[in-house]
Order: C-alpha cells, then sequence, then structure tokens
C-alpha cells in the first residue's frame, strides 16, 4: 500500500535522528520543506509523528534536534564541568581553541587588573558532542608555568599553585553569535545560558575568571535547597539594568 507523503518523510528523519548524535540540531522547516520538495504543514505533520516516538524534540529558537538527555550541573559546590559530566556516565573531552597572553577585556580587568592574562578558550564534548564552549582568563604570573597541553588534560584548579576557596557565579540569558555557534553546532542567534564564575585565592583575591556558555536546549542547572523558605523567589534574584 503507497504511504502518505508525511510518512514518507517521517520515515527519512527517523533514519536521520538515529543515525545522528544526540543534541544534533535538525534543518529548519523551511529548509525541510524545500528539500523534500513539501508544503510545510506535510513537513510539521513528519515531524510531530517523530517526535511522539521521542526520537526528536523541539525548543524555541533551536527548532528541531535529535532528543537528548540534558547536561546536568549542580550548584552545590566548586567542581568542574568535566567531572559532573563524568559523573553522569558521559565521556568528557576538551579541545583547546585558544591559548594566548595579552591584555584582558575591561570586563575581565575590572576583577583581574589592568595587567596582562592568560586567556584559554576551549569546548567541552560530552560523548563528541560539544556542549559547552569555555573562556578563562587568569593572571599572567599564575599561568606563566602553563602549556597549551596543560590546560588540555587539565583543569586550571589543579594546575595553579595557589589555593582555591570558593567562588561566585552568575547566570543569565544570551543569544550565541555566529564563531561561538559554530563551536557548538546550534544556528546563529538561538538561546544559550552564560555563565560567569569569579574563583577567589586564600585571602578572598580574584584568580580566575571563567564564562561558560551552554545551549539551552542541552544543559541545565540544579540547586537542592535545604528548607523551604516563606518566599519561593531563588535566593540572590536581582533585575539586570
Amino acid at each position: 500500500m503507497r504511504k502518505i507523503r508525511y510518512q514518507e518523510i517521517a520515515d527519512e528523519l527517523r533514519r536521520r535522528a538515529l543515525r545522528e548524535p544526540s543534541g544534533a540540531v535538525l534543518p529548519s522547516e523551511a529548509e525541510m520543506s524545500t528539500e523534500f520538495g513539501a508544503s510545510r504543514v506535510t513537513v510539521r505533520r513528519a515531524l510531530e509523528m517523530i517526535r511522539d516516538e521521542g526520537l526528536i524534540s523541539a525548543r524555541q529558537g533551536f527548532g528541531w534536534f535529535v532528543a537528548t538527555e540534558p547536561v546536568r550541573q549542580s550548584l552545590e559546590s566548586l567542581a568542574t564541568i568535566e567531572s559532573q559530566v563524568e559523573g553522569g556516565g558521559k565521556l568528557s573531552v576538551r579541545k583547546i581553541e585558544q591559548f594566548a597572553f595579552e591584555e584582558p577585556p575591561d570586563r575581565v580587568a575590572a576583577i583581574l587588573g589592568d595587567g596582562q592574562v592568560l586567556r584559554v578558550k576551549r569546548v567541552n564534548l560530552a560523548d563528541g558532542v560539544p556542549f559547552a564552549v569555555v573562556t578563562v582568563w587568569c593572571p599572567a604570573e599564575l599561568g606563566t608555568s602553563l602549556s597549551r597541553s596543560d590546560v588540555e588534560r587539565r583543569p586550571f584548579y589543579e594546575l595553579l599553585d595557589v589555593e582555591l576557596r570558593g567562588a561566585t557565579q552568575t547566570i543569565g540569558a544570551d543569544l550565541v553569535d555566529a564563531v561561538d555557534a559554530d563551536l557548538l553546532g546550534v544556528p546563529v542567534g538561538s538561546p544559550l545560558l552564560r555563565c560567569q564564575r569569579v574563583t577567589k585565592g586564600p585571602s578572598g583575591e580574584p584568580v580566575l575568571v571563567s564564562e561558560h556558555l551552554f545551549p539551552a536546549h542541552r544543559t541545565e542547572f540544579v540547586v537542592d535547597l535545604p528548607q523551604a523558605e516563606p518566599s519561593m523567589t531563588p535566593s540572590g534574584l536581582r533585575i539586570v539594568e
């Protein structure tokens, strides 16, 4: 018996979803409409059919993507991304994109001071799929003994010859630019979580500034609250000017 057109398209999309890594972004509905020579209504029906099978999902700003279990990170303690990813049973790999001693941007200089810094930009992958772009800055004097291969193998927390005494992390929403979209394999302008972490030394002085960019469809931050307070507003909430 001849299949209805949306079922034919669904068969092809099912094959793609099974072949692609979890979290991979699919072409837009408009692109698929052109590819299959079908209306967007027909393409959408095929996509919804595959979604109902649990193979794909959709989110505003990303469109359709292969269904994935989000990378979960706890905010209870100071820990590396790698340790939390590996704790979830995934293989964590870091790929260094940039390693340079340079003058810091204004926002980093306001925290670390005006002296030269070491800047390292990397892509973090979980089971071979990029899930974060991370840029780390540290004062040049703390980074002079480090090499590109050092920071590719081990986190800064283990490499710096200074005792670390906690950190402050700020999480906000943003849209990904062309450079980072290419590194993360997502569409330009799609939503992401932008996290800035300032890590402090033994006297409370900032020794690391790190910026983490996470695709919003692949990441969750989890905070365990020990006891319900009278107000259900998250602690630390502030309005951005």
